[in-house]
């Protein structure tokens, strides 16, 4: 699809979707685990204005689709939760984390193995796929150890107390650190998220995928 009103409307709708069902299962994996912050904050919850920033989830991918970046972010307003509240310490918190990358991945095994046993064409197909691509990038993306990102979790759970002292710092500059990874680090890792969504999707799909 062009570059267009319908295409952005429809890319962030699929944004909203993978955006709201990742900070959910947060909360929900959160809750299961003894934590009740995210319950007590109303995240605990898959209506999409409970998750949803007006800035980092609608504004900013809409601004970075129209400058032409090659790099366009979105971003949730991330859930609360107390690591000292869940159980199985820092392994827990990693569950927690990692909770939510993972719905991404497994929406996307259920769209694309729905497309791959039942094809589809036209723009059924094309939403669709864009779908599985999207929620991919995302599990792909946030399972980079690197903090704030979700994957650092798994990480901090298993590196010595120095280490997470080191990470504890960084996180604390949270969205800088993302941003500069985006803008820094990316075109450096990019060749190798773009190989693992892609190659995640040919498995799913049945067939390779190509992006431009």
């Amino acid at each position: 699809m062009g570059l267009n009103v319908v295409a952005i409307v429809v890319y962030l709708g699929i944004v909203i979707i993978a955006l709201t069902v990742h900070e959910f299962c947060h909360a929900w994996a959160g809750h299961m685990l003894g934590d009740v912050t995210a319950k007590h904050e109303g995240r605990l919850t898959l209506n999409p204005l409970a998750h949803i920033d007006p800035f980092s989830t609608l504004l900013l991918p809409v601004a970075l689709i129209l400058i032409g970046s090659p790099v366009v972010f979105g971003a949730a307003k991330p859930v609360p939760f107390n690591p000292y509240a869940v159980r199985y310490g820092k392994w827990g918190a990693a569950l927690v984390a990692v909770a939510g990358p993972f719905s991404n991945l497994f929406m996307a095994i259920v769209v694309g193995t729905y497309l791959r046993f039942i094809p589809l064409s036209g723009l059924s197909a094309q939403i669709l796929l864009q779908f599985v691509l999207i929620n991919l990038a995302f599990f792909v993306f946030n399972m980079i150890p690197i903090p704030p990102l979700d994957g650092s979790r798994v990480l901090y759970a298993a590196v010595p107390p120095s280490v997470q002292d080191i990470m504890d710092q960084i996180e604390r500059y949270g969205i800088i650190v993302i941003f500069a990874f985006l803008f820094i680090a990316y075109r450096f890792l990019s060749p190798f998220i773009l190989s693992a969504v892609t190659g995640l999707a040919g498995l799913i799909l049945g067939h390779p995928i190509m992006l431009q």
